[in-house]
């Protein structure tokens, strides 16, 4: 191993043995994390390992919700191209798992990731035994890397996505990530400025591919018209009435979306505003600002309570998982960690529910999907609150226009289905090299 390897083999083991005794007396205290401890540390149950029958033995691995979503579409095509292949799933989160497990069910064991320490890598690695480790996005794992690789493992990054904010950090440590990415078989890569930074980093030009976002594949299918329908009755909405999503709305943005909506509410003061922070967490900051605004509101949980209906303008979503349903009833969309400097969110899911979708200049993680809708005439991007307010408002009053922007949009993202099958394929042909050795 070169000398920025061994160093963080060394300081990641140092750490490990320093710090875990007071970690673990910790969780025995407050119970916080001592759930699942020992898949942590890899140590996975028996049945999670015992249901893997066929071949090849895949692991997916992936950090949270999105990432899980890109591996369904992957685990789909290999499905069909390979029936007898087997999957085990694992997860950094524990949103990530509770989706997983509703997404792959009993069929697919979901654990959580072990952590990138040598011992708990062997362990796990030893006991799963895959015939290919598939890392999503940018699960970049240098411990884990090593030691696929160094027990024959195949590995490969899928759906692979450096982003333009995130680059000049891994320059900075480019000798390290050199080596660290010479254990990886291949780079099955999102888009082409993807591919052109994991090759700066060092990644072999010769194992790198293009084969676009997955996240697209699962989008269309899972639109739903009764989903909508069960939305506008929770939310006690008549199809008339105008509605504006902010969703996955980070910290400063609540601010500009209430600022906003106070001018929209000039010009249409009927319209509702759902706002769904990205993390839950921050919602008694949520609700300071509305009430410093003078706005009421409701929760998203007050509605479970004895089955009571949404009377206020506002609404603030403080349940996890929820926003793609809340989409569908939206007029009008804003995607958030966009108007302030954190890579935005994902704009193609309030597409697919054909909705014409604002968001600010701040797209870096979702470079491919704003490159695809504005390709389309279909994206409306916006560089202040004030621009919100304005746009919002032409569109109201243009609602033809507001819906051809959202049937360009949708037909974008059902027209741009297909990349699940081209990574499946990078898996398939992995383990052929396997076998055919």
């Amino acid at each position: 191993m070169k000398m920025l390897y061994g160093a963080y083999f060394a300081i990641s083991g140092g750490l490990f043995v320093s710090l875990f005794p007071a970690f673990w007396t910790y969780t025995r205290i407050t119970g916080k994390y001592r759930r699942h401890l020992e898949e942590r540390l890899g140590v996975f149950p028996p049945e999670a390992v015992q249901c893997l029958t066929g071949r090849p033995r895949i692991w997916m691995h992936t950090a949270s919700l999105g990432e899980v979503k890109v591996a369904a579409s992957i685990v789909k095509a290999l499905r069909r191209m390979m029936p007898g292949c087997s999957f085990i799933v694992s997860t950094v989160t524990e949103h990530g798992r509770k989706l997983a497990r509703e997404t792959f069910g009993e069929d697919i064991p979901v654990v959580y990731a072990p952590i990138d320490f040598v011992g708990s890598i062997r362990k796990a690695l030893f006991t799963v035994r895959p015939d290919v480790m598939a890392f999503i996005e940018t699960e970049i794992w240098p411990a884990w890397l090593f030691e696929a690789h160094r027990m024959g493992i195949k590995t490969a990054l899928m759906n692979g996505r450096i982003s333009v904010r995130s680059i000049g950090k891994y320059l900075k440590l480019r000798p390290f990530f050199r080596d660290v990415l010479r254990n990886l078989d291949v780079f099955s890569m999102i888009r082409a400025g993807d591919a052109e930074r994991i090759k700066a980093m060092g990644a072999d030009p010769q194992k790198i591919e293009i084969n676009g976002n997955a996240k697209y594949d699962l989008l269309g299918a899972t639109v739903d018209p009764g989903i909508e329908s069960e939305m506008r009755e929770i939310l006690n909405l008549k199809t008339s009435d105008k509605v504006f999503v902010a969703g996955s709305t980070r910290n400063g943005e609540e601010a500009m979306v209430l600022d906003a909506y106070q001018k929209i509410l000039k010009e249409f003061p009927e319209t509702i505003l759902i706002i769904a922070p990205r993390h839950i967490e921050r919602i008694h900051a949520i609700k300071a600002l509305v009430e410093k605004s003078g706005l009421g509101y409701q929760l998203w949980t007050d509605l479970d309570k004895e089955k009571a209906k949404r009377t206020e303008q506002v609404m603030i979503i403080n349940a996890f998982g929820e926003l793609f349903r809340i989409y569908s009833v939206g007029t009008i969309v804003f995607c958030g960690g966009s108007l302030v400097p954190l890579g935005g969110q994902n704009p193609l899911e309030p597409a697919a529910w054909g909705k014409a979708v604002f968001y600010g200049p701040s797209m870096e993680n979702f470079m491919d999907a704003k490159s695809l809708l504005e390709a389309n005439k279909a994206g409306l991007p916006i560089s202040n609150p004030e621009m919100l307010a304005e746009k919002a408002v032409w569109f109201l009053g243009h609602p033809e226009e507001l819906k051809a922007y959202g049937e360009r949009g949708r037909a974008a993202v059902l027209k741009n289905k297909g990349a699940g099958e081209k990574h499946a394929r990078v898996i398939m042909r992995l383990w052929e090299s396997v076998a055919n050795a």
